[in-house]
């Protein structure tokens, strides 16, 4: 699968930035995200193209782009993946509804997340992988959980293939949720934890036996297609090995989705260490959570048509702390622009202020958990001060290019 053009990433005159800590949620407390200060490797779960982009994928996104850029400003090499769930049942589901054949809606919308993208200016991930494109190497890995003994077929005809993640060391290490936590939020996020013929009820299905009026494919654990969570842990193995540091995505993606995908790498390889999970919060809009069935999403690519600019929603967007839920109004990207456009009359002055001290101080508040509204508090002091050093504003301008995305 073909990714969006990357932006270039300026580096700054001031040295590097320090090794970054993000909040650990197995341990409550912050953790460096990396075990060494030369490479860095992330997998970050991509979209369901049916309904791309709105802000809550925005969101996730540019955090991680954030962590990305922090991480290159700190001289490490990151090698970073995303898949694309491009057949998936809420994808099948929303085809049949609106009369579109499945492979031309998640094209479609594909082609309009990559937009959104680049106008936001992320990074593309260096691997990113459609879940159809890669069977073979999801059908390996279920192949693998069989002859590890902890994946068996159901008996009852339809093919369909799950894993005891009861069975599985470390199981539930990485939400630290309660059984009955699990099973409400499994039943409520696509889990089938009352579906008969299943050893446990949280055993989670890998592979989805032919359905008539579903696609499927053939392949050597049978007719069908995989499952949900076994997709993610195939691409991550196949494109960052069997250890990785950081998974990451929406924080309704802890449970069952984190969870179960990293205990199937588990369920291989007890002896690697699980990565560290990062979360994004959730966006509501005026005071209500977002969400497909109410209609009330926030596209991206709505409000580049409305002629917002792409800088004021980024913006927006590091306005809010990556793990903070928030609401969205129209109201803040009226602040957003007012915002980038101080950093556009600054950064065009003939002189400023010295920059070294703000560079300082944006680097360590990005270094400890993102701390993306910190940083833009101290840019938003640089802009107030008077100063006559020539090169300040053009180092303020790559400093916001190269940590935050932000090009003036």
């Amino acid at each position: 699968m073909q990714t969006w053009p990357r932006p270039d990433v300026p580096e700054l005159p001031v040295g590097l930035g320090g090794p970054v800590q993000l909040w650990d949620p197995r341990s409550g407390r912050l953790e460096f995200a990396s075990p060494t200060d030369r490479e860095a490797r992330l997998y970050v779960c991509g979209i369901t193209p049916y309904d791309a982009t709105h802000l809550g994928h925005a969101n996730t996104y540019v955090a991680f782009d954030t962590l990305h850029r922090t991480w290159l400003d700190a001289g490490v090499k990151v090698t970073y993946a995303q898949n694309v769930t491009d057949v998936d049942d809420p994808l099948l589901e929303r085809a049949i509804a609106t009369g579109v054949d499945w492979r031309a809606l998640a094209e479609d919308q594909t082609d309009l997340f990559r937009e959104d993208m680049t106008a936001l200016r992320v990074l593309p991930p260096d691997a990113w992988l459609g879940v159809v494109e890669s069977l073979p190497t999801i059908a390996q890995l279920v192949q693998d959980l069989q002859a590890a003994g902890v994946a068996y077929t159901v008996d009852d005809g339809t093919g369909d293939i799950y894993v005891e993640d009861h069975k599985i060391a470390g199981f539930g290490e990485q939400s630290g949720l309660t059984r009955e936590e699990q099973l409400t939020l499994f039943a409520e996020r696509g889990g089938d934890p009352a579906r008969a013929g299943k050893h446990d009820p949280l055993d989670q299905l890998v592979w989805r036996g032919r359905r008539e009026g579903e696609p499927s494919w053939e392949s050597p654990v049978g007719e069908g297609r995989p499952g949900w969570h076994v997709e993610c842990a195939a691409i991550a193995r196949t494109h960052l090995g069997e250890q990785y540091d950081v998974v990451g995505g929406g924080s309704d993606l802890a449970f069952p989705h984190h969870e179960m995908s990293v205990a199937l790498a588990s369920a291989l390889h007890p002896e690697v260490p699980a990565p560290h999970p990062v979360h994004a919060g959730m966006v509501g809009l005026d005071g209500e959570k977002m969400s497909k069935s109410k209609g009330n999403l926030v596209l991206v690519s709505q409000l580049r048509r409305d002629d917002v600019d792409s800088m004021a929603i980024r913006l927006t967007l590091l306005a809010h702390h990556y793990r903070e839920d928030w609401s969205f109004e129209a109201a803040q990207l009226d602040v957003a622009s007012d915002r980038l456009e101080r950093y556009r009359q600054a950064c065009a002055r003939a002189a400023g202020a010295p920059a070294e001290f703000t560079i300082g101080l944006v680097r360590e508040a990005l270094r400890r958990d993102l701390d993306t509204p910190v940083a833009l508090a101290a840019l938003d002091a640089w802009v107030h001060k008077e100063g006559d050093d020539v090169d300040a504003p053009g180092q303020i301008a790559s400093l916001l290019d190269a940590l935050l995305g932000i090009t003036l």
